[in-house]
């Protein structure tokens, strides 16, 4: 009790928390280094992300015409579901500003931290989506002051286009809730001196904790130990933000999620996927779900195949020794692709709750066929000279083994035994040092039966097919791929675009996925994130697979740089009787 009752921290806290806890502990509340120290303290922390959850849901799904009012006839609650809102907004209000918010960027000198987590906070903080009382702090390593800490990130910082009068003002403002705090990732100690820190700004509030961790796995549970037992809220939430890769297969996976559970509970783990916060992907159960030209058309009575398009137009480009770990399977198919898979090829769930989404996306996981060996291609990108430029090959990279057979570039198709989805082909393709750098999901429907038109089309009758295309990035889009009549005296058909282009259609610049994530985080919303038993499901899926083309040490096929990829995939794309939609020409 007398080493509790030594630590700074405690004396200016003391009286704040009187008025919510009784007199006999407000002495103790501080110095807790225990999540859920106190009864009362927990059940703070179960419905305050409700009401959180509750008001951004409706504000962020409240459905409104092309001239911006709301359309109110579209009802996205039950009635007993809005009263348990109404109540939760009642209690929610009468709080407001009594509470404050800390972000903690751990592994705050990093690139992705400096390039992405910084600024996506900033561009909430400009948007007016933080609360009025918040800081950030920024975690690591290496020595720095606060100032030195705002003079790094102030470079990547900025504006709207549409909002650019206040610029300055506001990143002025911003910088000044920067604060910085050096230490070791293993040190409870170090943690404890952010602890301090962290609660000389609170000023005594009530305080809600939100950790970001922007660094390697191996050092998640040594940072998540630290920072629960030594600098987690005593009088609010604690959350914590786990960047990919989750595991390099189901074993490490789930020794990573035991270890992190030692500490957290699930409710208190978001495991970030930022694909799954870009603007199309989101888009896509709006697509499905609210018109009614594509819901009857889900399934495999219309649709041929469904394709999930990912390359990238430069190599690894220093990040060799990092990606030869992993390699393309794990960092962008096992993740990113299965991520947008599931959502697209799950039933309608009950409500937009969380666990109701989350619950069909594991089902389609656990409907999926095993992958074999035979339904997938691996390629490595080999040295190629293009315009008089000399491109590296992947194993010419220093940091790469000589010798590595890690893949730059897959290709696999995936099936789904259930009822809607039976038969229907699901490729998957991704790749580095490819031609183009895009992101897309290519839905190709079935041919018209006994079509008329027919002759018009020749032999080639895919031509004659309908194909949604959802461009997730660059130049966000959907198109719809329709046959349409040549104007003329003659019978000439011609395949064209029924085309919704994001940048001429909304003037606003579309959010960064990482914005959406962080602000889901910061109100309880866990949509977006992934599951411990949705992740369970995936690695069970790819593992067997990784397994043995690592035990095998089945040798790549090799593509040259910049070019549209190996061989093999046409072939797999053929042997399941599809052609890959971005290699027609026609896009």
């Amino acid at each position: 009790m007398a080493k509790l009752l030594s630590n700074p921290c405690c004396n200016s806290s003391a009286a704040t928390f009187s008025s919510y806890h009784n007199d006999n502990i407000n002495n103790l509340l501080c110095c807790s280094r225990k999540i859920n120290a106190l009864p009362s303290i927990t059940h703070f922390s179960k419905w305050a992300p409700r009401i959180l959850a509750g008001i951004q849901t409706r504000r962020r799904f409240e459905l409104r015409s092309s001239n911006g009012y709301p359309l109110n006839a579209v009802s996205l609650q039950d009635g007993s579901a809005a009263n348990s809102q109404t109540e939760e907004t009642q209690l929610s209000d009468s709080g407001k500003g009594d509470s404050t918010l800390s972000i903690t960027v751990v592994g705050a000198s990093g690139d992705l931290a400096k390039k992405k987590i910084f600024p996506a906070l900033f561009a909430l903080y400009y948007e007016d989506w933080l609360p009025e009382n918040f800081v950030v702090f920024g975690y690591s390593r290496t020595k720095m002051t606060d100032e030195e800490l705002r003079n790094m990130i102030s470079g990547t910082l900025t504006c709207r286009i549409d909002r650019r009068e206040n610029c300055d003002e506001k990143m002025t403002e911003f910088l000044k809730r920067c604060f910085y705090q050096s230490g070791q990732y293993n040190s409870e100690e170090h943690f404890s001196e952010l602890d301090c820190k962290i609660k000389e700004k609170e000023d005594g509030k009530p305080s809600n904790r939100l950790f970001y961790l922007s660094i390697p796995p191996n050092i998640f549970v040594d940072v998540v130990r630290c920072a629960s037992t030594q600098a987690s809220s005593t009088s609010g939430w604690t959350r914590v933000i786990v960047e990919k890769p989750f595991g390099r297969d189901s074993e490490s996976s789930n020794e990573l999620i035991r270890c992190l559970k030692k500490y957290l509970t699930e409710d208190q783990i978001f495991r970030i996927d930022h694909y799954l916060g870009k603007e199309l992907v989101e888009n896509l159960s709006v697509l499905r779900f609210s018109n009614l030209v594509f819901e009857p058309l889900w399934s495999r009575n219309y649709i041929r195949n469904v394709q999930f398009i990912f390359s990238e137009d430069f190599g690894t480009e220093g990040r060799g020794g990092y990606f030869d770990n992993y390699g393309i399977i794990r960092d962008i198919m096992q993740n990113h692709l299965l991520q947008i898979l599931t959502l697209f090829a799950m039933e309608t769930p009950v409500s937009l709750d969380a666990e109701d989404i989350r619950n069909e996306k594991v089902k389609v996981l656990r409907s999926m066929k095993p992958l074999q060996l035979e339904d997938v291609i691996v390629g490595q990108y080999k040295g190629h000279n293009k315009g008089g430029k000399s491109y590296q090959g992947y194993t010419d990279d220093p940091t790469v083994p000589k010798n590595s057979v890690t893949p730059t570039f897959a290709a696999a198709a995936l099936f789904i035994n259930n009822a809607r989805w039976d038969g229907v082909p699901f490729l998957m393709k991704a790749g580095k040092a490819l031609h183009t750098k895009r992101a897309e999901i290519r839905v190709q429907f079935r041919h018209v039966p006994g079509n008329l038109y027919k002759r018009n089309f020749g032999t080639d009758l895919d031509k004659a097919t309908n194909e949604l295309v959802l461009r997730v990035q660059p130049d966000e889009a959907v198109y719809l791929k329709i046959n349409n009549k040549v104007p003329g005296l003659g019978m000439r058909l011609d395949r064209s675009d029924l085309n919704l282009l994001y940048k001429t259609r909304y003037t606003r610049e579309i959010p960064d996925a990482y914005e959406r994530l962080l602000l889901d985080a910061i109100e309880g919303e866990r949509r977006l994130f992934i599951r411990s038993d949705e992740l369970d499901a995936a690695w069970s899926l790819f593992t067997p697979l990784l397994k043995e083309l690592e035990d095998r040490k089945i040798a790549p096929e090799l593509y040259p740089y910049g070019s549209r990829g190996p061989v093999g995939a046409h072939y797999l794309a053929a042997k399941h009787n599809v052609r890959w939609g971005d290699l027609t020409g026609e896009d």
